[in-house]
């Protein structure tokens, strides 16, 4: 199975499964491949980044990197944990409790924590504004 990104008309991304390019094509002939945002039936499929299995550690594909890549992503780094040490973790109730913020049930402050992909699709549909912190395995120590 290939895990493709989609694209459609709308500019509405989204993934899904396919065995190959040849069932993706088959399917969007038959009329079977739909954005789940509007519906529509003109999807393409996106740019996306190759799933690459490796045996190297992290560290040595780091290492890979150039200066101003490294530098990036120090610089990302460095305001993800800034965003997790000025707000508060909510964990899994994370879209529980920005709905609380939004709808003014509770005092407005900045919280971060995990949401399913419905979730926050959910919470995209509703008008509430989020971003996703990135994660990088050494915060996983």
């Amino acid at each position: 199975m290939i895990r493709f990104s989609l694209i459609c008309e709308h500019e509405h991304e989204f993934e899904a499964w396919f065995r190959g390019n040849d069932d993706f094509d088959t399917q969007k002939k038959r009329g079977f491949v739909d954005c789940p945002s509007c519906g529509s039936h003109k999807v393409e499929k996106a740019l996306m980044t190759p799933a690459v299995s490796t045996s190297r550690k992290q560290e040595k594909v780091a290492l890979a990197m150039g200066e101003a890549q490294k530098q990036a992503l120090a610089q990302l780094k460095a305001l993800a944990e800034k965003v997790r040490e000025n707000a508060d973790y909510v964990g899994d109730k994370f879209a529980e409790e920005a709905r609380k913020i939004h709808f003014g049930e509770t005092d407005p402050r900045g919280i971060y924590g995990e949401a399913t992909p419905e979730e926050a699709q959910s919470l995209a549909e509703d008008g509430i504004e989020f971003l996703p912190i990135p994660s990088f395995p050494d915060d996983r120590n």
